[in-house]
């Protein structure tokens, strides 16, 4: 199921959400630009290592503006067009900000405590994207979300209310970090299932904490 949109309107113009994505695409195309052994030096350097963290804390941060490959990338991207607007759009562009990167950092911390003898560097916006997507399901539960299906051969859109579908995304990363902890090969890739689980909670518990910006009242008419 690939989300494409909410049905849940957007009042104002969304300027984080865009840089974001601006800033992430723009990141990945500079580590596109590089050689194999530079590209794996600069994920190094600016990707989370566990094993390495207490030196490296400003890889909490830096990590999630990376990206691991196109399709990486623009699934992120997408998932923070379908469900980060509406939230920024409730909270405002400064707040979402600090909201953003506040799950972002507590989806690093959870992975590093989950896999702290890992020697693989993890990166993706992927944890903080999982913050939004809880508060969306805090604030939007009844939206409804366009989603494109695939059946066997067919492919067609259905609308899936929100509830249903984060939830049913957070069960499958709950326990396919669960999952995981059997997994004592730390050298080897894979994704980082307890980035999510911390980002989706945090993201569900913090928005609380962020107060509603109030909204301009708009006709019901139009003018020219």
């Amino acid at each position: 199921m690939i989300p494409l949109r909410s049905t849940e309107r957007v009042q104002s113009t969304t300027f984080v959400v865009g840089i974001l994505i601006a800033l992430n695409v723009l990141i990945f195309l500079y580590q596109a630009s590089l050689d194999p052994y530079a590209l794996q030096q600069f994920v190094e350097h600016w990707g989370i290592v566990p094993d390495s963290i207490s030196g490296n804390l400003e890889t909490l941060m830096t990590s999630m503006f990376l990206h691991g490959g196109w399709l990486h990338l623009l699934g992120n991207m997408l998932f923070l067009w379908v469900f980060g607007r509406n939230v920024e759009d409730l909270i405002g562009g400064g707040r979402f900000l600090v909201f953003y990167l506040c799950c972002g950092l507590a989806a690093a911390i959870l992975q590093v405590i989950t896999s702290p003898y890992s020697r693989v560097p993890t990166i993706g916006a992927s944890g903080a994207i999982a913050g939004v997507m809880g508060a969306y399901l805090i604030k939007f539960p009844r939206a409804r979300i366009v989603t494109l299906v695939f059946i066997i051969v067919f492919v067609t859109t259905v609308e899936i209310p929100a509830w249903i579908m984060l939830l049913w995304w957070f069960v499958i990363q709950l326990f396919s970090g669960l999952g995981s902890l059997a997994n004592t090969n730390y050298s080897g890739g894979g994704i980082a299932w307890f980035a999510h689980v911390g980002g989706f909670v945090t993201g569900m518990l913090l928005i609380r904490a962020f107060p509603v910006k109030r909204r301009q009242w708009r006709a019901w008419y139009e003018e020219e």
